[in-house]
């Protein structure tokens, strides 16, 4: 039987929700400065297929490298973290 190749997960935060079946997850990660030796953020976005629409802007959610669904979108949604109180 033939093994997957490991495939990324990242932990991110939906920023948009307006298409169908995708949402823009916005990955954040450390990186430190090599002249004045600071951590500084810096930011990916990724596009992840959504099946259930379920994911809403501000959630927490995890997403997997998955195969090419479309000519962005390279990700898929794993699991909900954290959903955010709609207003």
């Amino acid at each position: 039987m033939s093994q997957r190749g490991n495939r990324r997960i990242v932990d991110g935060t939906v920023v948009s929700d307006k298409m169908d079946k995708t949402i823009v997850v916005r990955v954040e990660r450390l990186v430190r400065d090599p002249q004045y030796e600071k951590y500084v953020r810096r930011y990916s976005r990724f596009m992840a297929h959504d099946e259930d629409n379920a994911c809403h802007v501000g959630d927490r959610v995890r997403i997997i490298e998955h195969r090419p669904l479309s000519k962005r979108k390279r990700w898929k949604v794993q699991a909900t973290l954290a959903k955010t109180t709609g207003v």
